[in-house]
């Protein structure tokens, strides 16, 4: 048995590099990495994924490892430049997401130490640090010292922690379902009605709340519903607003809407995933009032704090609700019960099992301070401005002028159809492939959308995405001509 134990033990010892095989495996780690960011600005912000990629199934696990210089030629070949390249600062599609560089020591200190941030009693450093920064995220925003909350994965998680919150704080049980009423817009993120089917409340009515002329909920409109429903013997129950819309970046009338909801007693969530950090830039902070007087918000660092995917926050400002639909105690886990110094994540989420993920936070805030990732945010919503004005002497129509870094535009073409000609259009600036931009669809109008969200993203970037739908919508006119 002896023998037996040596021999496997000899073989499982590879699973502990020594220091010269760490410095190796470093060493062409950070090569690769660096030759990354060295030329990130010349590295496309689209590629078309092509039959290469299918190549990544033929690299299967095997008994037998693979060298370094192997396996990231497969990620350089087949994986890292395939699809949208999210690194980069012509990334203005969707919502990007960031990746400071200090981030990645965060994880690289966080997965060599691999501190459980899940326990108070196996972390108590870990969870100390996440609860600092869930404390400076309520002071934030304004909630009192009382409120605590959640580091998630992301918005979806985040969204769903608040909501299955709420149905317990509004004692909300299988046989109130049918008669409980949720009210939002059709401009909610689409994680709300994930978290509303996931939370078992599927079979709830929900209220999809007319919105002004600036795609704003219509608070009016909200309030007479509310008063409807219940008089027709409904129960009121919860308001999910958002404070920076995925597809056009408005922040709703938040003020407002919390003095309804406190009239008509419902749970007032915030959905702030994109929008929430840019509260800290002087000349929109205000159009955050009332975001403060909210049940809960969600926010994410891995949107406007640069930070990189995996990065999202949760904030109650009643943790007894909280821990109350998420806290549950395990024979096995009795040693730990006792150790309430600090709240533990494991009791206020879904979440036992918990990767450190504020060291990523936390690192780049201690390394760098607050100063650029307010100019980082300043900047954003000065360049999409920019992109307003120069857009329109493009002859492009706009939405609305934008309260933060998202906004919609499109070309209407004479004598053709506008919807196919910016789906035409979209597909032009894919392919070209220095920029990447996205689209949506508001009451039967293809919009075009511009998401200047990365912390990359410069003035230089914003004058070639303007360069290159000039020429797109050229080519496209002379095609339209020719075709006559």
């Amino acid at each position: 048995m002896l023998k037996k134990i040596n021999t496997l033990e000899k073989i499982a010892q590879r699973l502990e590099p020594n220091r010269a095989e760490r410095h190796e495996l470093n060493r062409k780690v950070e090569a690769y990495t660096d030759g990354f960011l060295d030329r990130i600005d010349k590295i496309k912000a689209y590629n078309s994924p092509d039959e290469s990629g299918n190549s990544v199934a033929d690299f299967g696990i095997r008994d037998s490892g693979r060298s370094m210089e192997e396996i990231i030629e497969i990620l350089r070949d087949h994986v890292d430049l395939q699809g949208i390249n999210p690194a980069s600062g012509g990334h203005l599609g969707y919502i990007p997401g960031g990746g400071v560089y200090p981030s990645a020591l965060g994880d690289y200190l966080a997965d060599v130490y691999n501190q459980y941030a899940g326990l108070f009693f196996a972390g108590p450093g870990a969870v100390r640090m996440e609860n600092m920064l869930i404390r400076w995220m309520n002071k934030m925003i304004g909630f009192p010292e009382t409120a605590h909350g959640n580091l998630t994965s992301g918005g979806s998680i985040a969204n769903l922690i608040a909501i299955v919150t709420a149905r317990d704080a509004k004692y909300i049980k299988a046989a109130h379902v049918t008669t409980s009423v949720i009210y939002l817009t059709a401009q909610v993120h689409h994680s709300i009605q994930k978290a509303v089917r996931i939370g078992g409340l599927d079979e709830a009515i929900i209220r999809y709340v007319p919105v002004d002329d600036g795609f704003r909920m219509d608070v009016g409109k909200l309030k007479t519903t509310i008063e409807a429903d219940q008089q027709n013997g409904l129960n009121p129950f919860l308001i999910v607003a958002s404070a920076g819309t995925t597809d056009t970046g408005v922040i709703d009338p938040l003020n407002d809407i919390a003095k309804v909801a406190q009239q008509y007693n419902c749970w007032f969530h915030v959905d702030a995933a994109y929008g929430g950090f840019f509260i800290l830039v002087e000349e929109v902070s205000e159009r955050f009032s009332g975001i403060e007087k909210a049940d809960s918000v969600t926010i994410d660092p891995h949107k406007s704090l640069f930070l990189p995917y995996g990065s999202g926050a949760v904030l109650v400002k009643d943790v007894q609700a909280l821990e109350k639909t998420h806290v549950y105690h395990a024979n096995y886990m009795q040693d730990a019960i006792g150790d309430i110094a600090e709240p533990s994540p494991c009791n206020l989420s879904p979440e036992l099992t918990k990767h450190f993920r504020g060291l990523r936070m936390w690192l780049p805030l201690q390394l760098m301070g607050l100063e650029p990732f307010k100019a980082a945010l300043s900047e954003k919503i000065w360049l999409t401005r920019f992109f307003y004005e120069e857009i329109q002497k493009l002859g492009f129509e706009v939405g609305a002028y934008p309260e933060l870094s998202v906004m919609i535009y499109r070309y209407v073409p004479e004598g053709e159809d506008a919807n196919a000609f910016n789906a035409k259009l979209i597909e032009m600036v894919k392919k070209d492939g220095r920029v990447f931009l996205s689209s949506t669809t508001i009451k039967g109008v293809f919009w075009l959308r511009l998401a200047v969200v990365s912390f990359r993203t410069h003035l230089s970037t914003v004058e070639l995405c303007l360069k290159i739908l000039k020429n797109a919508v050229a080519k496209l006119s002379r095609k339209s001509m020719l075709m006559v």
